[in-house]
């Protein structure tokens, strides 16, 4: 796999002005969970392999055009599927190398991502029983 140069990869979010700072935080975390993956599994040592350069920047552009916005819930859980087919098998792949091993590598992502989910969570019951009142 041919290797971006250390410059290219250094900061790998697209002008930041054009996101949140939720979004920024979500791809914050995607690319630290995909720079673990390239490093791991592809041996790369100066930033992102293309193949993996390619996955981030495609993350990045779903996320900046999601529907949901702010408000999205992790895309694992969306009804959407936005992902092309391909994409979605390399950013599992990722999520599921990476995943595990957040918790040695970077605890406070790991305690971040619970805390979201249990607030997806809460969220949505408060939803489902906002619905079954009326």
């Amino acid at each position: 796999m041919k290797r971006k140069n250390q410059a290219q990869s250094d900061n790998l979010l697209p002008t930041q002005a054009a996101y949140s700072e939720k979004a920024i935080r979500d791809l914050s975390t995607v690319e630290f969970m995909i720079r673990l993956y390239c490093r791991k599994k592809h041996h790369s040592k100066d930033g992102l392999c293309e193949e993996c350069q390619e996955l981030y920047e495609y993350v990045g552009q779903r996320r900046k055009h999601c529907p949901f916005g702010d408000n999205k819930t992790f895309c694992s859980n969306c009804k959407i599927q936005c992902y092309k087919p391909s994409m979605k098998e390399k950013i599992r792949a990722v999520m599921k190398y990476s995943g595990p091993r957040l918790l040695f590598y970077n605890p406070k992502l790991v305690l971040a991502h619970v805390r979201e989910t249990v607030k997806l969570k809460r969220a949505s019951k408060k939803s489902k029983r906002k619905k079954a009142e009326k």
